[in-house]
């Protein structure tokens, strides 16, 4: 079977006579195919290395060797059938150093392709490298890990790894490196700390960083960095090996592996968790990626007509659910978990993702260390799969311990990111009460807390300095300022997971642009001078985080503890106010009383009759607590306690 895709270019699925008659179409293929062992890839000894291809749908199909990356013409060695669909060959002596890719004949047409499995490659990712992993490690390779001792104790930075440094003020000398992130001691304009001290300061527990695996030549060429280029890095290629772009030698294949592990060690000593940003929903090519190129046809979704299934707006859906791919995917994150020393995972548009998957990755990384975290994006997109196997919000009660994006707290409180002009709770638009009560107590979705993963912004959209600036015409920079800064409470001081974006300490803007995944460094780059000019902003944000360290009834472990302490109190128009009551998750505090206030005049309440108030936090509103009553001037949030 074929089809002609874009330049009339056939794509061939196999002769069924190399399957027995049956196509990577039916359902019976997986029955009769899926391979259970743990050799694919290849594995290395001095001695010899033994090469392992999952590849039903190949008449014939070798080995390639190379001795550089650019070679031309390399050394054909044929692989041998053997059962399910795989093909083997070993190779005696030592290939340590050698690259290697895998060509398999469908058809009449002969596929080159570097191994899916590949943990190790040459500048670009086109062919794979054979290491001797141990010899990656960092002189410095511990097992040790901050403590967590829950999923709602993180507090969650995302971070592009250029961003951090590229700015010429960052004091950073690895501009654009793992190793960038890993310098300690450096400072900015006024002597401010920057990089991964100003990241220390604050106070979060956990480092997101967007993808570090390899990902597309198309977006960032290893061999022309001197040139700007600049990418996200949602376009995966090589999904067990580091991007080659923020190595200190693209061209040594053991130097992304280093350097990345170097870097988690240095975040692990500075107390600092690591979460990897994976892109396992869709390929940056439904053709021409590694798995296309060996098994045409089976790893990605279609639709009745033949079209590739499109949720994910890549081109492509990764078919998730058929078993090899599953396989690989939770092997895949086993690997940087135990490799690499990650301590947990968010995945892109893990609504187009089956529940099943998730299912058995959260699973296995619970035999490895259950304090490692699994969020992800659990968007309800359409994609060829059934809506009850989707793993996305309507069927979080399927994927316990699993986290998602609150996107319908982050409108409220903010207004909605496509409709650039409306506002949202902090910016004085009404009727949110119930949406954003609901975010606070974790309930629109989730049946933990931990299942909500609470966020006013990250990489996508307009950063929230941007999406206030646009949606209040009239309004001043200081009520702008105070917008912000109460929408960056909210998410500090309610129930779930905690998610803030680099740079919103500051009120980073990236002057309006919304989808900034290619644009130039100087919109993407966290700007050391803008975060000098609101040193207050970020002691704000600083204190926010100590708040929330300093208080477990912002941190309940269960919606049954969050229903029985939380309760709203009555508050005017533009105001939410609500009490953590009776020592909440074993707070010191009696009794909490937040104020969340939207009314650019302030406004006046009634206080709960629950004993004698203190103000512990939003002295900068001027709060005055007399006769049961408080009374607030301005924007932003009060916390009040009961200390007896």
């Amino acid at each position: 079977m074929s089809v002609q895709k874009e330049m009339n270019e056939p794509v061939h699925y196999g002769d069924p006579a190399a399957t027995g008659g049956v196509s990577v179409f039916d359902q019976a293929f997986d029955e009769l195919f899926s391979y259970e062992g743990d050799d694919l890839g290849v594995t290395y000894s001095p001695s010899g290395s033994a090469f392992c291809l999952w590849a039903p749908t190949a008449q014939e199909a070798e080995v390639v060797l190379y001795n550089t990356w650019d070679e031309a013409e390399g050394q054909h060695l044929p692989l041998t059938r053997d059962v399910r669909g795989v093909w083997r060959l070993t190779v005696s002596g030592d290939l340590e150093g050698k690259l290697y890719t895998y060509r398999v004949r469908i058809g009449e047409q002969w596929n080159e392709a570097a191994d899916p499995y590949a943990r190790a490659v040459a500048v670009n990712g086109d062919r794979g490298c054979i290491l001797d992993l141990r010899k990656t490690d960092p002189q410095r390779w511990t097992d040790d890990k901050p403590p967590l001792a829950d999923p709602v104790d993180a507090v969650i930075y995302e971070l592009h790894l250029r961003d951090l440094s590229l700015h010429p003020a960052s004091g950073i000398s690895q501009k654009g490196q793992y190793l960038g992130l890993a310098e300690d001691g450096t400072c900015g304009p006024g002597g401010i700390k920057t990089g991964l001290d100003h990241i220390v300061d604050l106070g979060v527990t956990h480092v997101q960083l967007l993808p570090v695996y390899d990902y597309a030549t198309e977006s960032v060429d290893e061999t022309r960095l001197d040139e700007p280029q600049y990418n996200w890095g949602y376009d995966p290629k090589n999904y067990n090996v580091p991007e080659g772009s923020y190595a200190s030698d693209p061209y040594a294949p053991e130097a992304r592996i280093r350097e990345l592990k170097t870097l988690i060690q240095a975040l692990h000593d500075r107390g600092l968790r690591v979460i990897m940003d994976v892109v396992y929903n869709h390929f940056y090519d439904g053709y021409r990626v590694n798995f296309a190129k060996l098994v045409p046809g089976y790893y990605v979704r279609y639709l009745p007509d033949g079209r590739l299934s499109n949720g994910s707006g890549c081109g492509n859906d990764a078919a998730t659910e058929r078993k090899m791919l599953s396989r690989f995917i939770v092997e895949s994150v086993v690997y940087w978990a135990k490799e690499y020393h990650f301590d947990g995972f968010r995945f892109d548009l893990m609504g187009l993702m089956d529940v099943e998957t998730m299912q058995e990755v959260r699973r296995r990384l619970d035999e490895i260390d259950p304090s490692l975290i699994t969020i992800g994006e659990g968007w309800v997109m359409e994609t060829e799969l059934a809506e009850d196997r989707r793993a996305n919000q309507n069927n979080a009660q399927v994927l316990p311990r699993i986290g998602h994006f609150n996107d319908s707290f982050r409108d409220a409180v903010k207004g909605n990111i496509f409709r650039f002009n409306e506002p949202g709770f902090v910016s004085g638009k009404g009727g949110l009460d119930r949406i954003v009560k609901a975010g606070i107590t974790a309930t629109q979705f989730a049946q933990e807390p931990q299942q909500s993963v609470n966020y006013m912004e990250c990489h996508d959209n307009h950063t929230l300095w941007d999406k206030i600036s646009m949606s209040t015409p009239g309004a001043t920079d200081a009520q702008r300022r105070a917008m912000h800064r109460l929408a960056s409470a909210m998410v500090l001081t309610s129930q779930g997971i905690p998610f803030i974006h680099a740079g919103q300490e500051f009120m980073r803007t990236k002057g309006g642009i919304d989808n900034s995944y290619k644009s130039p460094i100087e919109v993407n780059w966290l700007d050391w001078e803008r975060c000098a000019g609101h040193a207050e902003d970020v002691a704000y944000m600083k204190s926010l985080i100590a708040l929330r360290c300093a208080h477990p009834a912002f941190r309940l472990r269960s919606g049954k503890d969050i229903k029985s302490s939380l309760v709203f109190e009555q508050a005017p128009a533009g105001a939410i106010a609500y009490t953590l009551r009776n020592h909440a998750g074993g707070d010191t505090a009696q009794h909490l009383y937040v104020l969340y206030n939207a009314n650019p005049d302030g406004t006046e309440l009634t206080l709960p009759a629950l004993g004698d108030w203190q103000c512990i936090f939003g002295g900068e509103l001027e709060p005055e607590i007399s006769g049961g009553k408080l009374k607030i001037s301005g924007i932003g949030m009060v916390v009040l306690a009961v200390l007896a």
